[in-house]
């Protein structure tokens, strides 16, 4: 598997973005979902992280926003057929990379009790959860974490 940032707004990464959103609306209602929508994604403070088979094919993606104060990962998600194979940490490791590289002092994000997995890949990943941050509210649909890079 390949990961490079590209440009979301391509057929494939806005299909596999789409199987995200559906997948998150049978866990939460509409309310408690914080995605970022295409336009978003495009800012020029988001990198997008894309990995994709030899065959060229969307196996999974992943984004941070990037600020003065922390990267916030967003729209993380490895496509059900690619599990299993360390994709979602390498996706990670990118992200946090591209965040030490743009001098965040911390990356934070915020994912849903109702995904264990996503919140086990991310403790592994040496992040612990949190209060809320930014502009989001204390949801109880979701989790806060956060992870020093300094």
């Amino acid at each position: 598997m390949q990961i490079a940032f590209e440009t979301p707004n391509q057929p494939d990464v806005i299909a596999l973005i789409a199987d995200l959103d559906a997948y998150h609306l049978t866990l939460y209602p509409p309310e408690s979902v914080y995605a970022l929508d295409l336009n978003a994604l495009m800012q020029p403070e988001v990198k997008f992280a894309v990995a994709r088979g030899v065959d060229g094919v969307i196996a999974g993606c992943a984004a941070v926003v990037l600020s003065p104060e922390y990267g916030e990962i967003k729209r993380m998600y490895v496509h059900p057929a690619a599990r299993g194979q360390g994709l979602a940490r390498r996706l990670m490791d990118t992200l946090e990379q591209a965040a030490r590289d743009a001098g965040c002092p911390l990356m934070v994000l915020e994912t849903g009790p109702s995904q264990p997995e996503a919140i086990a890949l991310y403790q592994r990943h040496g992040f612990a959860q949190c209060a809320p941050y930014g502009g989001y509210p204390d949801d109880p649909y979701s989790v806060f974490m956060r992870k020093p890079l300094v």
